[in-house]
């Protein structure tokens, strides 16, 4: 550990390769802040700190095929420098090839456990969104088949953009009920849950997606709750609702009475819009004790300019006020080690009643 301590296992890189190892993210993206840790070498004190903090505390089960990969990359990367590997290193990934013969085998399961770690900066100790040790770990798990029609349980970039905004902006959500609408892997719902929101509804019209979604809440800790037979007024509960958006009624949509609904990437399938609209005017339409009444955030990739207009065009129809605010909006960024991961390339809106605006 002495020589650990001598690199600085405080030190940001070491934060942002152990972040992103146990993010799974990919093998040379760790291989490279492990560079950095060593100060350019991946040196036997780094090496110590994969096995210690990295591979020895891994669970196979969920990790197995990428632990392989990474263990394959990491050491031909320290043989092609001419550097001396650990015997760890070379008998845990003999014993890998030995119980994982076939990647494809090791994928039966189709989920992986991911954490997301939200890093905060020292200037964040003492704030509302902040915890003590200086960052959020979030445990997810994760479908390996994001093609294959399981698209709800993967973890998609606004979600992750949308819980950076929460955590940067607690003020908006603390105290308030919030509603999500697709909800996913839930990692929005988590993030609303740390700030103190009053009450975190989560929806989705996949079951599957909700299952899994209930077991993301258990793994941080959270209790989940039937909204049919729990009171929304239990606000140590987060709720989940199954919500097909083509048939929802209005009156369901109202009883839920939220302060504020979010949404990561629902701007996609041009079908589903005209029943998105739907779903957030019936949302955003109840008695409200705020004069500007409830509000919505929804973080979107624009993948086709044309989904978006048409989305947009709808939204007019509806009487709902559509803002742009991606310019506007700084949003810190607690994910530096998510290098699959571009802020930029996503796009926040708000949205109102137009009745609501002044």
């Amino acid at each position: 550990m002495a020589a650990e301590e001598e690199l600085g296992i405080s030190a940001p890189s070491y934060l942002h390769m152990v972040s992103a190892f146990l993010a799974l993210e990919p093998p040379d993206v760790v291989i490279s802040f492990a560079r950095d840790f060593g100060g350019g070498y991946i040196t036997e004190s780094v090496q110590k700190c994969i096995w210690h903090h990295c591979i020895a505390k891994s669970d196979v089960k969920w990790k197995g095929a990428y632990l392989k990969r990474f263990l394959k990359k990491f050491i031909m990367e320290i043989e092609s420098s001419g550097g001396v590997v650990l015997d760890e290193l070379y008998e845990q990934y003999a014993s890998y090839m030995i119980s994982l013969q076939d990647d494809d085998a090791s994928k039966a399961n189709s989920r992986v456990l991911k954490t997301i770690s939200f890093l905060f900066p020292n200037e964040s100790y003492g704030t509302v969104s902040c915890p003590k040790s200086g960052k959020l770990e979030v445990q997810l798990q994760c479908s390996v088949n994001m093609l294959e029609g399981d698209t709800g349980c993967s973890i998609w970039p606004s979600s992750l953009f949308l819980s950076e905004f929460i955590l940067s902006f607690p003020e908006l959500f603390a105290n308030k009920r919030c509603f999500e609408v697709g909800s996913g892997v839930g990692l929005v719902g988590i993030c609303l849950s740390y700030v103190k929101a009053s009450n975190v509804i989560l929806s989705d019209g996949d079951l599957s997606t909700l299952a899994n979604m209930k077991v993301n809440l258990e793994l941080n800790h959270l209790s989940t709750g039937n909204i049919k037979s729990d009171s929304l007024e239990n606000h140590d509960m987060v709720h989940c609702v199954c919500l097909p958006w083509e048939s929802a009624s209005e009156d369901n949509l109202c009883s839920f009475a939220p302060d504020v609904i979010l949404g990561a990437d629902i701007i996609y399938n041009p079908s589903c819009l005209p029943h998105l609209v739907r779903v957030l005017t019936g949302l955003l339409t109840h008695e409200h004790p705020n004069a500007s009444g409830p509000v919505a955030y929804i973080a979107s990739v624009v993948r086709n300019i044309d989904t978006l207009n048409y989305f947009l065009a709808l939204a007019e129809k509806a009487k709902l006020i559509v803002t742009d605010l991606t310019e506007s909006t700084e949003v810190s960024n607690f994910l530096p080690y998510l290098r699959s991961y571009n802020q930029c390339s996503i796009r926040l809106f708000r949205i109102c009643l137009a009745s609501k605006v002044a």
